[in-house]
């Protein structure tokens, strides 16, 4: 029973240090293959999570079934940091998703999004020009627009369609602008429209490579779309913490034992 947690340890990382592989190699297949941007901002998260996979369970598995201490002692020094890292995140998660909200628009099933209501990091995340020139590279790499034209779907119809934060921020204008609707990402302006207070007005364009890509509540639906998501990464990362803390009280067993089962040779050579 003394070397359980020696050969749990052991197990667990021989499953972490399998799973690494098909990471890193994900991540290397994309750094020669990547033709969009959303593919090239992988590449570099995944190639650094396979090869600090692959380090921290090689430290794990020749620590713990080697009884090499020192290597299981970084090992735990490594989980330590990341249960913090972890942590972190999932508060600090919380706390910037927790403002903003899609505002329902009479006569529409849908809801719309403004920038204004969402935490200001988020804010000025979207708001600096190189992080939206890349995001708004994903959304039309994404085709999300091009999906929502194909519906061809009636005025009623669409007015009705429970769109998603995307479709509704990047490939419509606001309602208040009362454009005149030809398709679902086709909208007319009214004879004699000049510029508008609301900014959206102006920038929308019927060209497909622009529609609302640039406008406020384009950007707003990505925070809606991103707090979505993160609430839900958020919610992984407890599970994600309390698997972290178990197998660092085994490693810390481990690392007991190996300390036990040297000194006691180290008893044995002297005697």
């Amino acid at each position: 029973m003394v070397r359980f947690s020696n050969n749990l340890i052991g197990i667990l990382n021989f499953l972490t240090f399998l799973l690494s592989i098909p990471i890193l190699g994900a991540g290397i297949w994309l750094s020669t293959r990547a033709s969009t941007d959303c593919e090239k901002f992988l590449e570099r998260p995944l190639i650094a999570l396979g090869v600090f996979l692959l380090v921290v369970s090689l430290a794990g598995l020749i620590g713990a079934c080697c009884s090499v201490s020192w290597l299981l002692w970084i090992y735990l020094f490594v989980m330590f940091a990341l249960i913090l890292l972890v942590f972190c995140f999932t508060i600090f998660a919380f706390v910037v998703t927790n403002k903003g909200a899609g505002e329902v628009v009479s006569g529409r099933g849908y809801k719309e999004y403004r920038l204004g209501d969402y935490s200001n990091w988020l804010q000025k995340r979207v708001l600096n020009e190189g992080n939206w020139a890349k995001i708004r590279s994903c959304i039309r790499d994404s085709k999300v627009c091009n999906s929502l034209s194909e519906k061809n779907q009636t005025f009623d119809q669409f007015v009705n369609d429970n769109l998603t934060p995307l479709q509704s921020g990047c490939c419509t204008p606001p309602t208040a602008c009362n454009f005149t609707f030809v398709n679902e990402t086709a909208w007319n302006k009214p004879q004699g429209f000049t510029n508008s207070s609301i900014t959206d007005c102006n920038t929308w364009q019927n060209d497909p490579s622009i529609l609302c890509y640039d406008c406020q509540s384009c950007k707003a639906g990505v925070l809606a779309n991103l707090k979505n998501d993160w609430k839900k990464v958020a919610i992984v990362n407890i599970v994600f913490l309390i698997f972290l803390v178990i197998v660092y009280s085994i490693g810390c067993c481990a690392f007991r034992n190996n300390r036990r089962n040297n000194f006691h040779g180290w008893k044995g050579g002297n005697a």
